[in-house]
């Protein structure tokens, strides 16, 4: 097996990482940190040109009809960078539900898509939807709150869950526009900036049902995106153990750098062991999702969620400690990839929710 990534994934790398240092530095991750667009317009349509909101894409829809690795090259980039704005939301999360209508709109980056799978007090299950879809004489309307939607009040079009009231009581998706929804879409306070989230409230919202998709299709959108979600958090985590280690070769204490002291060294041993299973979990689940069948598939991401959801935030905790005071003021921006690794913990369910998940696959 070879393991190492391709000329071509190493060429898309740099081309995302030359964009996000010219484009998206820290000043405007700063900048965009309270703005509830997450991104400015020119700078998501410039990510787009590069072809990468496209890469799930097929070739016959406009995009590069690439796969999960692909993407994952992508991701890990954003994630150094805490890049702000709906590409994950998007360019995995709708691109996986979408219908070929939708499709090219989403690849070029014209349509920002996001999608709307939770609902209160159900923690990260998704299957059981109390949200209802009724078929009308001119589609179909939707009635329920979806909660936790990522980017929802940024999202042009939003791709909900519901269950279908024709008897079958099966799980459908359908297309709701984001302008159609206005003041019922409330932004959710967040612990990252970076990463926005609403509150979706429906009441016999017109939608479009797309055709196709049912409960074996979001059980795929959930296990690319959950996996999504590990690699941008395997960026962050990388990205803040940089700036631990330069800074413990830096900072002067008792007229040693604090990199010589065994306790700094070992916080920073232990990040890189958490880094790298983190690392190893969200790659081999962007192969499952590529290359293996559902039920790898699902195996493969929560094992990799289980892992990284609190072995990631706690690499964002020890960055904090390295920088002792200095890491915890707003002016530096250690705590930018903290609350990053933090929003990684509990989106789309924590460590508790894939472990009892990973022994419901094990044991039954």
């Amino acid at each position: 097996m070879d393991f190492e990534f391709s000329p071509d994934q190493e060429m898309l790398r740099d081309s995302v990482r030359r964009f996000l240092a010219d484009r998206a530095p820290i000043s405007f991750v700063r900048e965009m940190y309270d703005d509830p667009r997450g991104v400015r317009d020119e700078v998501w349509k410039g990510l787009a040109a590069l072809g990468v909101a496209g890469i799930l894409v097929p070739e016959e829809h406009g995009g590069l009809g690439l796969g999960m690795v692909d993407m994952g090259v992508v991701l890990e980039e954003l994630g150094r960078a805490v890049f702000p704005g709906p590409f994950l939301a998007s360019a995995v999360g709708a691109v996986s539900l979408a219908d070929p209508a939708l499709l090219p709109r989403l690849a070029s980056g014209d349509t920002v898509g996001t999608v709307a799978l939770f609902e209160a007090g159900r923690r990260a299950d998704w299957s059981s939807a109390s949200t209802t879809a009724v078929e009308t004489r001119e589609g179909w309307a939707l009635t329920g709150r979806k909660v936790h939607v990522p980017h929802g009040a940024r999202a042009d079009v939003l791709l909900v869950t519901a269950s279908v009231a024709d008897g079958s009581g099966g799980l459908g998706v359908f297309a709701v526009d984001g302008e159609v929804l206005g003041a019922g879409v409330a932004g959710e306070l967040a612990i990252d900036g970076t990463q926005k989230l609403a509150t979706v409230n429906l009441d016999a919202t017109p939608a479009r049902r797309v055709d196709g998709a049912g409960e074996a299709e979001v059980a795929e959108a959930v296990d690319r995106v959950t996996t999504a979600l590990v690699v941008d958090g395997v960026g962050a985590a990388s990205a803040a153990l940089d700036m631990s280690i330069e800074y413990a070769k830096e900072r002067v204490q008792f007229d040693r750098p604090i990199g010589s002291f065994q306790a700094v060294q070992h916080l920073c041993a232990d990040m890189l062991r958490d880094l790298e299973l983190a690392r190893a979990g969200g790659y081999y689940a962007l192969w499952a999702c590529d290359e293996g069948d559902a039920a790898t598939r699902h195996e493969a991401a929560v094992m990799a969620k289980a892992w990284a959801s609190d072995a990631l935030a706690r690499v964002g905790a020890s960055t904090i400690q390295v920088h002792g005071g200095l890491g915890f003021t707003w002016e530096h921006d250690a705590h930018l990839f903290y609350k990053r690794l933090l929003s990684l913990q509990h989106a789309f369910g924590g460590t508790t929710d894939h472990l009892e998940e990973l022994a419901h696959l094990l044991l039954d």
